[in-house]
């Protein structure tokens, strides 16, 4: 750790666009941890300033539940305090529940620059074709970037659960040689449409009418491909929808 503030201090911190910083919640060192989180923002400060700072404060399931509230503010407001003059979003994670992937989603869609524009013309899409909901998957890590719904859905963890049926899919297809482009599945209730979209994101369109046509449906996001690649090519490569 030494090296990063060191001898490599402004090769690594140069030209910094996000600095996502992991706290263990029991660490027996907070004192060391907070020092070297300290090294970063002053690399940071030096050196990148306009840099976007996250921080996890992980491992919240290893707390009494009860307990859990209370341990995650005071953790925030040091953090908080400790980040000056720069400011930091805080997020408690944990491997054992949804909050992991609600907050890398939280943090993909801070870093999207066209986020309104994005979501606005994502409402316009789903209008149009009378969808129930649509949703951007970030096409490598299935992280929701963007959706739209048109009405309250009972399962607040449907997204977590959806990327993790698609990734496990897409891992049995790799091992079968095979790449994962598209999926339907559908009922007497419902219809859901997963679809590559742009170069960076796949689509999910779910109709409450499954007397639609798929073909219908399918054409409806071909269609619209072409108009949301342009939103990713807005101001150039440097204002793309997801920056790698």
């Amino acid at each position: 750790m030494e090296n990063y503030f060191t001898s490599q201090r402004d090769n690594i911190f140069r030209n910094v666009e996000v600095l996502i910083y992991v706290f263990d919640v029991e660490s027996r060192e907070l004192e060391k941890d907070m020092h070297y989180y300290q090294s970063c923002l002053e690399a940071i400060l030096q050196n990148s300033p306009d840099a976007k700072i996250f921080c996890l404060v992980h491992k919240m399931d290893l707390v009494q539940e009860d307990q859990r509230d209370l341990i995650f503010k005071e953790r925030e407001e040091d953090l908080r305090r400790l980040s000056r003059p720069l400011e930091c979003a805080c997020f408690r994670t944990s491997i054992w529940d949804e909050t992991l992937y609600k907050a890398w989603s939280s943090i993909v869609y801070q870093l999207i620059p066209n986020v309104q524009q994005l979501e606005m013309n994502l409402r316009n899409f789903a209008q149009i074709i009378e969808a129930d909901e649509v949703l951007l998957f970030e096409r490598a890590t299935f992280l929701v970037i963007s959706h739209y719904q048109c009405k309250e859905q009972r399962d607040v963890h449907r997204f977590e659960k959806i990327s993790n049926i698609i990734k496990q899919f897409k891992l049995s297809c790799s091992k079968l040689a095979a790449s994962f482009q598209s999926m339907e599945v559908r009922n007497s209730n419902f219809a859901a449409f997963i679809d590559i979209f742009t170069s960076n994101t796949y689509v999910m369109v779910v109709m409450s009418d499954p007397s639609i046509p798929s073909a219908a449906t399918l054409i409806n996001i071909r269609n619209a491909r072409k108009h949301f690649e342009k939103l990713e090519r807005v101001d150039g490569p440097k204002h793309s929808l997801l920056m790698r």
